[in-house]
């Protein structure tokens, strides 16, 4: 029988959803999931600037995309890759996907998933948006029991841009979001490369400096109970 040939899935896979023109995810997904574990990408199309409206315009794309993910395949959760897209479109985020066979994170999502499990519930946001597009984002917050102390947008509207900020731009823009009584702060945007910078910046402020890719990987992993790499405040907290 051909079923003697086939192998037991040696590995643990997750799928995820990036916009067309996310640049970063990807090379943050590597740094991140741990050995044993396989990410399966597909991409659905998105429009800049990176308004509410466009982003809600994302919604109805999210099945289609969902469904290229191995079909028929087990995946152990599904990452929707767009932080201030999961917020606009909130709750009803697992019904555009129509995906029911693993758990659904998001960036934001992940954020208050971690913020819980660290103990902690006052929060400052960077963001690289347009002033508009961090209300959104900033309400998700709020409506999840995270009080938002102080915040600072950059003013970009191409994701394109944002993927391509320096460390120093990203560093100075997180130090003016920063707040004595914040207890971690969140530096929104998953195309954002701010992994690079947060080992620096946790050591600065002397708090857990959380990230969109951190919280997105770290609450897919956790769900299925698998360590995330990587020298971060997250990495060493678990909620099983």
């Amino acid at each position: 029988m051909q079923s003697d040939l086939l192998q037991s899935d040696p590995v643990v896979r997750f799928g995820l959803i990036a916009l067309a023109t996310d640049m970063t995810t990807e090379g943050d997904a590597a740094m991140l999931m741990p050995a044993g574990t396989r990410l399966h990408t597909t991409r659905i199309a998105f429009d800049n600037p990176t308004t509410p409206d466009n982003l809600r315009a994302t919604g109805p794309r999210l099945r289609d995309a969902a469904s290229l993910l191995v079909p028929d395949v087990p995946l152990a959760g599904i990452g929707f890759a767009c932080t201030s897209a999961g917020a606009v479109l909130g709750d009803d985020l697992p019904s555009l996907l129509g995906d029911n066979r693993a758990p659904i994170s998001t960036p934001a999502g992940g954020a208050v998933r971690a913020l819980r499990a660290l103990g902690l519930d006052r929060i400052a946001l960077m963001t690289p948006y347009l002033p508009q597009t961090a209300v959104p984002v900033a309400d998700y917050f709020a409506q999840n029991g995270v009080a938002l102390v102080s915040q600072n947008s950059m003013g970009f509207e191409d994701d394109r841009d944002m993927a391509r900020l320096t460390d120093q731009a990203m560093i100075d823009a997180v130090l003016a979001a920063d707040h004595s009584d914040a207890q971690a702060l969140f530096m929104s945007c998953t195309a954002l490369p701010a992994l690079r910078v947060v080992p620096r910046l946790e050591a600065m402020l002397g708090k857990p400096v959380l990230t969109s890719n951190l919280t997105l990987f770290w609450a897919m992993l956790d769900q299925a109970r698998l360590p995330m790499a990587g020298p971060y405040s997250l990495t060493r907290c678990r909620t099983w």
